[in-house]
């Protein structure tokens, strides 16, 4: 098996992050997901998995899939070094692969293929969702899923951590229905949604059947 490069080595990467996904606070990031593994788990994350986290921020869902995979691979992608630094320290006894790089561009950095593409509370901020969804389309086996984690559309006020109102602006959310349409013209469908208490849902796309060899 030949070695992975080092970060250092990749590719030039663009200097604009999606909007409205800055990391938050570990507190209420570990309030809202105190059983990152079991979320990961009913996701359809498996032992022997090959498991890609895009924007993967600071790791902690990137830590609770390598945990999931074992022996299995885990990349964990983010366009921030200093978040890529905290993650290597946080979870230095994980065999989890620290990719710097675009998420728009992965197979720059993260060749696959992918049995399972992550991103978790993210998409909503993504500019062009078809795109990235087609950089992820490139980058997964054939019979791979696109798996999203998104805030239920609910307004902003209703969605309480830590007695507080969190996540991304209202108009921003986006139910299961408007995810898929955002994606299908990327070859995506609608394959499993799965309730993800209390605001979340996880959303399972498959390359859709139809679509051209």
């Amino acid at each position: 098996m030949t070695s992975n490069p080092s970060p250092e080595t990749q590719p030039a990467v663009s200097d604009a992050f999606f909007p409205a996904t800055s990391m938050p606070d570990i507190d209420w990031w570990r309030a809202l997901w105190p059983d990152p593994d079991g979320v990961v788990r009913a996701l359809g994350v498996a032992s022997g998995m090959s498991v890609l986290d895009l924007a993967c921020g600071d790791g902690y869902f990137t830590a609770a899939l390598a945990r999931c995979v074992g022996s299995g691979r885990t990349v964990g992608l983010d366009l921030d070094p200093a978040l890529l630094g905290q993650a290597r320290a946080a979870y230095a006894d994980l065999p989890c692969d620290w990719r710097l790089g675009d998420a728009m561009a992965i197979h720059h950095s993260c060749p696959g293929p992918f049995d399972i593409v992550l991103m978790a509370n993210t998409f909503h901020g993504v500019p062009d969702k078809m795109a990235l969804a087609r950089a992820v389309a490139a980058v997964l086996a054939p019979e791979g899923r696109f798996v999203i984690i998104n805030w239920y559309p609910r307004p902003r006020e209703e969605t309480l951590v830590l007695g507080k109102p969190r996540g991304p602006r209202t108009e921003l959310r986006l139910s299961p229905e408007a995810t898929v349409n955002a994606v299908a013209g990327a070859g995506f469908e609608r394959h499993l949604v799965v309730p993800l208490e209390p605001y979340h849902y996880g959303l399972i796309l498959r390359k859709s059947a139809r679509q051209d060899p």
